[in-house]
């Protein structure tokens, strides 16, 4: 009989920030894999009825459900859908169902709880940790986020795994560069990509806009944030030198990235960072936090500084102005770090998560899971 399992297909309902850019590529690199898989199991993406966008796949059927939206969709109409394994990618899941793969990508909500809306703090606070017991198995993203699921004690060692994210998508990405983003797009330009949200400590960097002014460089803010989970963002006043961009298409941050100083990530937590790996990947050199998880990320490729020290972080940023081999240097390990960590990758890690839960031998697709070594345990 044909092993059958399900992926859970709510993100496709949701803003599409860093957890849902991850499922979606998870899942179109599944269904490549899935393209000559003799033996492997018969996936169906289930998605509730209010989706309007989707993906483009051709061994993964798409098929909506149930009459309920949300949350209660995933915990009531999901369940009642399913007749067998269930991957979900983005945190949350249905807390009936023992036979799934959920991926929680960071404790964030318990690490900086000024982030997150009481409500959203609460749901995770309750939810979170029943899956942990429930599940068969849980995924997260990086070797810190492993460690910090373990500390908070969500679930067991032997039941978890890392599953990295990817960064090929950047390369379906075509630099579009408007006149208003060609002015920007100049090596004398800091690209700051984040919400206002707490954790992202993008005020660290803003409050050094008149000092970054005195020495000729420019700030451009990258990006907004979901009301519904980090809460209202103020809207303060900007220095001359600082443009607010808001929300730009993947081309258009393609364009920005490709020709600034570099992209500067000032994080207190975070699960993996996929901004910068998708900077490095794109040739642009990143200065981010020293902590969490972006060494683990970055490795020798990005220059660091503390996220509590803007002096540290100007003098990073006068480096790379003021020293073009120290630059250059840069881009060239950040695009080669930029290819440790493959989408491909971690899709046959789920692919193989599945397989042991069917009580199934496995043989790999490529020769990815094997050479992961430390990315992926």
């Amino acid at each position: 009989m044909k092993r059958k399992w399900f992926i859970n297909g709510r993100f496709l309902t949701q803003p599409v920030t860093g957890v849902q850019r991850y499922a979606g590529e998870i899942v179109r690199a599944m269904d490549v894999l899935l393209a000559d898989r003799s033996g492997g199991p018969e996936v169906e993406l289930l998605v509730p009825p209010d989706v309007e966008g989707t993906l483009p796949l051709h061994n993964i059927g798409i098929r909506a459900i149930g009459g309920l939206r949300g949350h209660l969709w995933e915990q009531i109409s999901l369940p009642s859908n399913l007749r067998g394994g269930l991957l979900n990618l983005c945190n949350t899941g249905p807390i009936a169902i023992r036979r799934q793969i959920v991926c929680i990508h960071d404790m964030n909500t318990r690490l900086c709880p000024d982030s997150y809306t009481p409500a959203f703090r609460l749901l995770y606070r309750t939810l979170i940790p029943a899956l942990g017991r429930r599940a068969a198995a849980i995924a997260t993203v990086s070797e810190h986020s492993a460690a910090e699921l373990e500390r908070f004690g969500i679930c067991s060692a032997e039941k978890l795994f890392v599953a990295p994210n990817g960064h090929e998508h950047i390369r379906r990405w075509t630099p579009k560069p408007t006149p208003f983003l060609s002015a920007l797009s100049a090596e004398d330009t800091i690209v700051l990509l984040g919400s206002r949200a707490p954790h992202k400590n993008t005020d660290l960097i803003t409050g050094m806009a008149d000092r970054l002014a005195l020495a000729g460089l420019r700030l451009a803010i990258v990006g907004g944030s979901d009301a519904r989970v980090f809460g209202a963002e103020r809207d303060d006043a900007v220095a001359s030198n600082v443009v607010r961009l808001g929300r730009l298409s993947d081309d258009e941050l393609a364009a920005l990235l490709q020709n600034c100083l570099c992209l500067a990530f000032p994080s207190l937590v975070e699960g993996f960072g996929l901004p910068p790996l998708e900077a490095m990947g794109l040739g642009c050199p990143v200065v981010v936090s020293d902590r969490a998880s972006l060494p683990e990320v970055c490795g020798d490729a990005a220059l660091y500084a503390s996220p509590d020290d803007p002096d540290a972080w100007f003098g990073r940023f006068m480096e790379l102005a003021t020293r073009p081999a120290l630059r250059r240097r840069m881009i060239a390990r950040g695009l080669a770090a930029a290819d440790r960590f493959s989408w491909a990758a971690s899709a046959e890690r789920y692919l193989e998560a599945m397989a042991v839960i069917d009580g199934m031998p496995y043989s790999p697709k490529t020769k990815s899971v094997s050479q992961l070594g430390e990315l992926v345990r």
